[in-house]
């Protein structure tokens, strides 16, 4: 008793030590008021708004991105002598061998069932020539025209957790060379056979892409020369196969990734979808000689690329297939497995200014690569514990509603506000306030009290989250923490520099979120 007791004291003297701190700097010159009661309704976003991809080469087990550390244990277990070296055009040095990923692992189930509902999407560049197995007995090697194996076995294990989270499953099927027939056209054959052993083991694909970013598709495995001629073709025969088949599987597309002049001839290629999904990444990792940008990770011109993309899709989506929502089916801070600060809490701030703007803009679903794979990943992928921005993540889940408000800020250097109902809580609104001011505090007035949520590290860097000032972490048996804020009174609230806080206003009474 006197050791938990001791234990309760410290936090609590390290919470009100970092409140105090928080609060030192008084009202700041030119503070802006936000009524809470009064922010109107802009939108909804789906109840899975925030989601995840588990890669289809995480589940059969192969060779993806090489961690930039070396990581003993697993992922330097022997490879098999079958699968894809590299993608297409890509240097085999940038892969390392990792076994399949342990689904029913508790952990895993624990931490991703707290995010729930969501989606998890199974797909990637590898899904683009994995071939499906029809009998619980796979080959040794993959068939002609492929380059993995999924087993029957793999696939009742995506089932299983997928069940267990509460994580629907979104995917896309083969398009390489073994799927199709002698002139070249997409054949349904594994796309039923997948479809078919889902239905049949209980599960459901709630949505799926024809393919995985057709705009790169040789470099994903589909033939060489593929165009948006030839995807027009097979997206025919794929949107009527889906209809008759599963009708209730929503279709999207087109999953391209950036900004490309192909888009517009693929999106026209594909009348009827469900909805426009797409694929967005800051830059290039340092893995794929892209630009490491810790410096810049808090800079607008950086966190704004966000609203450019989603912009360019909007407007495909306005010209083609107007009213249809839209998904951002893969993201993340950077292409190539991220980049070596996507471990850290700078990161964080990426993560939640993303889920911020785009539920403003209307954008229904928002699906990170990836849950637990690279160092992208939300989780470690070796030790299963959570990333800093996997507790931004689950605050995300427990604050934030659907009903998305407008606060009535336009972003700045140094203070961006979103503004949501706080999920559960009738009339109550959540505010997601992120100083990204390395240097000074900003600050909001405010006519009610609320409770207070403040993400910091001790160093931007840093690979442990605190929240109030108290670090967060699993227990010893692998336990979340309790999540509980801190009662901030009416009037001027400050945030010290470089922190993200959520401030949940009870006594709100918006109309709104009633």
């Amino acid at each position: 008793m006197r050791n938990r007791t001791g234990a309760r004291l410290r936090g609590l003297l390290a919470s009100s030590a970092w409140l105090a701190a928080s609060a030192c700097c008084g009202a700041l010159a030119g503070t802006p008021a936000i009524a809470p009661s009064s922010l109107p309704r802009i939108g909804t976003v789906d109840e899975r708004f925030q989601s995840y991809n588990i890669e289809m080469i995480e589940i059969t087990g192969g060779r993806f991105w090489k961690p930039y550390r070396p990581e003993p244990g697993v992922l330097l277990a022997r490879p098999p002598r079958s699968g894809l070296d590299a993608p297409a055009g890509m240097a085999s040095n940038l892969y390392q061998y990792r076994p399949p990923i342990d689904l029913a692992n508790a952990r895993l189930r624990k931490l991703a069932a707290a995010l729930a509902p969501a989606y998890m999407r199974v797909s990637g560049t590898w899904a683009n020539s994995t071939y499906f197995a029809g009998r619980d007995k796979s080959p040794s090697a993959p068939p002609a025209g492929f380059n993995g194996i999924l087993t029957r076995k793999q696939w009742r294990g995506v089932v299983g957790f997928s069940q267990a989270v509460n994580a629907s499953i979104v995917t896309s099927f083969a398009v390489s060379p073994g799927a199709r027939d002698a002139a070249g056209a997409w054949k349904p054959d594994q796309a039923n056979r997948l479809l078919a052993y889902t239905r049949s083991i209980g599960g459901r694909i709630a949505a799926a892409e024809f393919m995985n970013e057709p705009n790169l598709a040789e470099m994903g495995g589909a033939p060489a020369g593929y165009d948006a001629t030839a995807y027009a073709r097979d997206f025919e025969i794929f949107h009527a196969f889906m209809k008759q088949t599963s009708g209730k599987t929503l279709i999207l597309g087109p999953g391209t990734v950036g900004e490309p002049a192909i888009a517009s001839d693929l999106l026209a290629s594909a009348p009827g979808i469900d909805a426009v999904s797409y694929h967005y990444y800051g830059a290039l990792s340092e893995r794929c000689s892209g630009k490491s940008t810790p410096d810049a990770a808090l800079s607008e011109a950086w966190l704004s690329g966000t609203d450019r993309t989603q912009a360019f899709y909007q407007a495909l989506r306005d010209k083609f297939e107007p009213g249809k929502p839209i998904w951002l089916t893969e993201t993340a801070d950077a292409a190539c497995g991220g980049n070596p600060w996507a471990v850290t809490f700078l990161d964080t701030f990426r993560y939640l200014d993303q889920l911020g703007r785009l539920a403003r803009a209307g954008v229904q679903v928002v699906m990170h690569n990836t849950l637990a794979a690279s160092d992208y990943g939300l989780l470690d992928d070796r030790t299963l514990q959570p990333r800093p921005k996997y507790w931004g993540a689950l605050l995300w889940r427990q604050l934030m509603g659907t009903t998305v408000l407008d606060a009535g800020l336009p972003n700045q250097s140094g203070l961006h506000v979103y503004a949501h109902c706080q999920r559960g809580m009738s009339g109550s609104v959540v505010l997601l306030t992120i100083n990204t001011d390395r240097d000074a505090p900003h600050a909001l007035t405010l006519p009610t009290a609320s409770v207070r949520y403040t993400l910091d590290a001790a160093n931007l860097l840093d690979e442990q989250a605190r929240l109030n000032g108290r670090p967060l972490a699993l227990s010893a048996r692998g336990e979340l923490p309790t999540i509980t804020g801190a009662p901030a009174p009416a009037g001027t609230v400050t945030f010290a520099p470089a922190t993200i806080s959520f401030l949940a206003i009870a006594e709100a009474g918006n109309k709104a979120c009633q």
